[in-house]
């Protein structure tokens, strides 16, 4: 740019040039620059460090929590593009499982304890069959636990040990020392909180059974009452009474547990079924194994649930049909007596009755019938009455926890699988 011009004595002329304007850059230049960049984090760019005459870094601690993340790196040769497509749809269901279970299990030991939370408490007032079917019960508890364990986790330990010798863990911070191992850690840490996130979920649910099953073999308790030569209504009503006690508490204590996992797993089992099925990217062993793994968990550790609690109803709902039959047995052997008609033998005085194996059916056990029996017909028919209004074993808001309920619930969910592959089939 020409700022003056001036002539000196000389006649020469002087001409005052001062550059001024935009330098010349190249683009080459440019393009490596902006890759540099583009390789470095966002905040830890130069334009985004801490002003010098600032006292204070105020992104300081969010610079430290960045300096800490871990990343997932695939290597080429791995068998799928994203390994943790499909894995991380189960860690938002599998977690909410886990703390449902943990404030469930919180509440119960805060507040009963173990002996008061399945009834032992009143284990001496049980008869010598059911102390002695304690025991066996407890084992039958934990093998169910072993039994959906121990398989998953070998299952997703394997599945663990191919994910972990596949994909690299490293750390964003390059200042980082490179010889922390840091896929063994993990691998380490990610295992510990699978098995405690699972083992909590399956050890209410196992709690759940075993408390269903020690009511069951109360219930053979009473039906052994039933089998006695003099069998007392009132002692039959008032061991009725307790065992209603008892199945209501755990009615009360586990439905909000219950109806918290039915909606849970709905929800994941059929949002994972719709992404599954509605997106075409391969699915293997690698990448969907978690899936596979915690899937198989929760619905067995639910079945456990409901058919334990189906079973027990089932057992209150069949006593009404034991004592129907009781009632009529003796009434017919009194009738027989009254009229100088009896016609039951002389050695024993009594008349029995098998209706097969008690294992068959909750109604099928052997009845012996005294002639002189001193219940009356007005007590044994008040007794039936009443056992035919408070026939209900596990109920959730008052709705009987059984096999119809079962039914309705299958209903329901098949209905759910069906109306998502409709969708489905219309999105392809």
């Amino acid at each position: 740019m020409i700022n003056n011009t001036s002539t000196t004595s000389g006649g020469d002329t002087l001409i005052d040039v001062h550059c001024s304007g935009p330098r010349v850059t190249f683009t080459e230049e440019n393009d490596r620059s902006d890759q540099l960049q583009a390789n470095v984090p966002l905040l830890l760019q130069p334009s985004y460090a801490r002003s010098k005459s600032l006292l204070f870094d105020e992104l300081s601690n969010f610079r430290m929590s960045l300096r800490c993340s871990l990343s997932v790196r695939v290597p080429s040769s791995a068998p799928a593009d994203d390994p943790i497509s499909y894995n991380k749809l189960v860690q938002v269901p599998e977690s909410a499982l886990a703390c449902i279970a943990f404030f469930t299990l919180s509440r119960f030991f805060k507040t009963y304890g173990l002996r008061q939370l399945l009834f032992l408490d009143g284990l001496q007032d049980d008869s010598l069959f059911v102390r002695r079917g304690y025991s066996r019960v407890l084992d039958k508890a934990f093998r169910y636990l072993a039994c959906i364990l121990l398989p998953s986790f070998f299952v997703e330990l394997a599945h663990k040990i191919i994910f972990f010798s596949t994909v690299k863990i490293w750390l964003p911070n390059s200042t980082s020392p490179h010889n922390i191992p840091l896929n063994a850690i993990m691998f380490v840490l990610v295992l510990a909180s699978w098995v405690y996130r699972t083992g909590v979920f399956l050890l209410v649910c196992v709690l759940f059974r075993l408390t269903c099953e020690l009511q069951i073999l109360r219930f053979e308790g009473l039906h052994k009452l039933f089998e006695g030569c003099v069998s007392d209504a009132g002692d039959i009503f008032r061991e009725h009474v307790r065992i209603k006690k008892q199945l209501y508490l755990t009615s009360h204590r586990y439905r909000i547990f219950i109806i918290s996992c039915l909606v849970t797993i709905t929800v994941s089992q059929f949002g994972a079924l719709l992404l599954v099925l509605g997106f075409k990217t391969r699915k293997s062993f690698f990448n969907s194994g978690d899936l596979v793994i915690w899937s198989a968990v929760q619905l067995s550790g639910f079945f456990l649930c409901l058919l334990g609690a189906a079973r027990i109803t089932h057992r209150a709902q069949g006593i009404v049909s034991i004592a129907t039959r009781w009632h009529m047995n003796v009434t017919s052997a009194s009738a027989r007596v009254d009229q100088g008609k009896n016609n039951v033998p002389e050695a024993d005085g009594s008349v029995a009755f098998n209706a097969g194996d008690s294992e068959s059916d909750s109604s099928d056990i052997f009845i012996a019938i005294s002639s002189q029996d001193p219940c009356s017909f007005q007590t044994r028919q008040a007794l039936v009455a009443y056992l035919q209004h408070n026939n209900g074993g596990i109920t959730l808001f008052g709705f009987a926890l059984d096999r119809g309920l079962l039914h309705t619930l299958f209903a329901f969910e098949f209905s759910l699988v069906l109306w998502i592959l409709s969708k489905v089939v219309v999105l392809s």
